[in-house]
């Protein structure tokens, strides 16, 4: 496994996942061993984000997580989900509104029903002054035209989380203001080749990098876990990849990002 002398923030651990249930504590533990802390929990929905919620209040100052619901889930979504979300953001663990946007690829929810969700916590990030954990999947169009309005006003900043897409799509996200987070796609040969070019025109001050463990475990580990997991432990993988692209050294990515990542959320 790669070393790094540095710190590294995962900003995308989806630690609530079922896969988690026997090992969670030492899926920490190990994170830590290897210097990637603090790590962030992704809230997925009501329930998730308020699990995630109590989960990481055992753990003050190493793990934080965001409130959201994505738009798998948006379909469940009722009259008191907003309320949920607020309450939970009153949490000084909770560091962000989300994981919340657009999923054309997969419609387990109505489009219909996704964009007004996803519009919804975009007003709440607003009116709470909390960044938003964003997902967007073969939605890119109407993703921008809901976020577009909302940007530049207050203190609203976003995260395009686990960024896969196009050169054009990149251009956009960056001229909008955005963040921009990478995982270990960029370690896939088949399907991240183009990520290795398009990581270079992301300013150091706007990238960060997440695992989205236990999904997207790096191709290209020299030891793969055997049940195929991902997990925070693998992000210095990430950050060699990235580096080598960058043409930096692991240590001079993992400030930078580290740094992003600590304005960003607004980690102490």
């Amino acid at each position: 496994m790669v070393g790094v002398n540095k710190q590294l923030i995962d900003i995308g651990v989806n630690l609530m996942h079922r896969s988690f249930e026997g090992d969670r504590d030492e899926v920490v533990a190990r994170a830590i061993e290897v210097g990637v802390s603090p790590l962030i929990l992704t809230g997925t929905s009501e329930r998730n984000s308020d699990t995630a919620t109590r989960y990481a209040a055992k753990f003050p100052g190493q793990l934080f997580t965001t409130a959201g619901i994505h738009p798998h889930d948006a379909r469940n979504c009722t009259g008191q989900t907003l309320d949920t979300l607020r309450r939970l953001a009153t949490k000084p663990q909770v560091v962000a509104i989300g994981e919340c946007g657009l999923d054309y690829n997969r419609d387990f929810s109505p489009r219909d029903i996704q964009r007004k969700w996803f519009e919804e916590q975009i007003q709440l990030a607003c009116e709470l002054e909390k960044p938003l954990f964003l997902h967007e999947r073969e939605a890119h169009l109407d993703f921008v035209r809901i976020l577009k309005p909302y940007l530049g006003k207050g203190n609203v900043k976003a995260v395009v989380h686990c960024f896969t897409g196009s050169a054009q799509e990149l251009e956009v996200y960056l001229r909008l203001g955005l963040h921009i987070g990478i995982t270990g796609w960029i370690c896939d040969e088949r399907r991240g080749r183009h990520l290795r070019e398009l990581v270079k025109r992301i300013p150091l001050d706007r990238l960060m990098l997440e695992t989205d463990a236990p999904f997207l475990t790096p191709r290209d580990l020299p030891v793969k876990p055997q049940d195929g997991r991902n997990e925070p432990m693998f992000l210095p993988h990430v950050a060699a990849a990235v580096a080598s692209c960058l043409g930096a050294t692991v240590e001079e990515v993992a400030e930078a990002t580290t740094s992003t990542a600590r304005s960003f959320f607004g980690l102490r």
